[in-house]
C-alpha cells in the first residue's frame, strides 16, 4: 500500500513538472492586411481630330491670323470651358463683359455656361457696336438685370452641334427659338450671316456671328 502511495506520489511530480517545462507561448501578433491602392489609368484622349477640323466660315482665316496662338487661338480655345475661353477671344470682348459681371454686377452667367454642353450663337465686337449707344447703356442698369440675361440666354441652346447638323429650329435658353439655314459658310441664325463656326472649346461649340440677337419678346 505505501509502495502504491509512493509511485503516484511520484507521477504526480512527474506531471507537474512536465507541465512546468512547457514553455508559455505568447499570442502571435497580429498582422494587418496589406491592402494594394487601386492607381486610375491615366486619361487619354478621345479623339485626335484637330480642333480646327470644323471650321466654316468666310472670316476663319483672319481670326486664325489674327490669334495663332494663345487661350484666344482656335487651339487654345479648344483647352478651356466656353466662358473662360470667351473671355481670352479678341473677337468678343463685349461678350465677355456682358456674361461675366462687368457690364452689370446682376449678370454673371460664367458658372452656368461652363457647366454643360452647349452651342452658342457668340456676336462679335462689331455686331455690338451695331447697337445704339443708349441701348449699350441701358444693360448696365441693375433693373436691365433680366432683359440682359435674357437677351445673352437667346443665344444659348443646350447639346452640342457642329455645322453639318446646327440647321433647324433650335430652342435657347431664353426660352425662344432660334432659325438657323444653310451649311458651311452660308449658315445663318435668325438671318445673322456666320463669321466663322464650329469653333470647340473644353464643353461647347461656338459660332461667331455678326449680328445681336434680338428674342421676340423685346
Amino acid at each position: 500500500m505505501a509502495r502504491t502511495e509512493f509511485g503516484v506520489a511520484i507521477g504526480s511530480i512527474l506531471i507537474v513538472a512536465g507541465v512546468l517545462a512547457i514553455p508559455i507561448l505568447s499570442p502571435a501578433p497580429v498582422v494587418a492586411p496589406i491592402v494594394i491602392p487601386h492607381v486610375l489609368p491615366k486619361p487619354t484622349a478621345t479623339s485626335t481630330a484637330s480642333p480646327s477640323a470644323d471650321l466654316v466660315g468666310t472670316g476663319c482665316a483672319a481670326y486664325t491670323a489674327q490669334t495663332p496662338t494663345g487661350p484666344g487661338s482656335i487651339d487654345g480655345m479648344a483647352l478651356s470651358p466656353v466662358a473662360t475661353a470667351v473671355a481670352s477671344n479678341p473677337l468678343l470682348t463685349t461678350l465677355n463683359s456682358a456674361v461675366s459681371g462687368k457690364t452689370n454686377a446682376k449678370v454673371n452667367l460664367v458658372a452656368s455656361l461652363n457647366a454643360a454642353q452647349f452651342t452658342i450663337f457668340a456676336p462679335v465686337d462689331s455686331a455690338w457696336a451695331k447697337l445704339p449707344a443708349a441701348t449699350l447703356s441701358s444693360y448696365k442698369l441693375s433693373s436691365n438685370a433680366a432683359k440682359l440675361t435674357g437677351i445673352l440666354n437667346y443665344h444659348v441652346v443646350a447639346g452640342q452641334f457642329l455645322p453639318a447638323s446646327v440647321a433647324g429650329a433650335r430652342p435657347t435658353l431664353q426660352g425662344g427659338s432660334l432659325t438657323i439655314t444653310g451649311t458651311g459658310a452660308d449658315i445663318k441664325v435668325n438671318g445673322a450671316s456666320l463669321i466663322c463656326g464650329g469653333i470647340h472649346t473644353a464643353n461647347a461649340t461656338v459660332y461667331l456671328i455678326d449680328t445681336v440677337l434680338t428674342p421676340p419678346a423685346h
